[in-house]
């Protein structure tokens, strides 16, 4: 199972730009690599993340093996409304894990 740190504004202005990051800890296995028994470590990685603000896409990466372990991401959008902003990110093994913080736009 991964952790996620997550940071949305508490409150924001409508039509203020608001900075979201989140850094998920995985340890992006890129499957290039042997372990101590010299067999090939096979690979283990978020390949899709997504970001979805009052249930509308606003942000999507598709990472590589290339990515850091406990990828962070930060992207900007503009506060429209109060609402939630889910964050989810899906493995090779097709795990999904999801979470939300909410944000007051005034």
């Amino acid at each position: 199972m991964t952790r996620a740190l997550v940071n949305v504004p508490k409150t924001a202005r409508r039509g203020e730009v608001i900075e979201i990051r989140a850094m998920i800890q995985h340890v992006m296995e890129t499957g290039y690599r042997e372990g101590p028994n010299g067999v090939t470590i096979p690979r283990h990685i978020i390949k899709r993340f997504v970001c979805k603000y009052a249930g509308e896409e606003i942000f999507s990466a598709e990472l590589f093996p290339a990515i850091a372990a406990n990828p962070f991401l930060s992207f900007s959008t503009v506060a429209t409304e109060s609402g939630t902003i889910t964050f989810e990110w899906t493995d090779d093994k097709g795990e999904t894990q999801s979470t939300s913080a909410d944000i007051a736009v005034t």
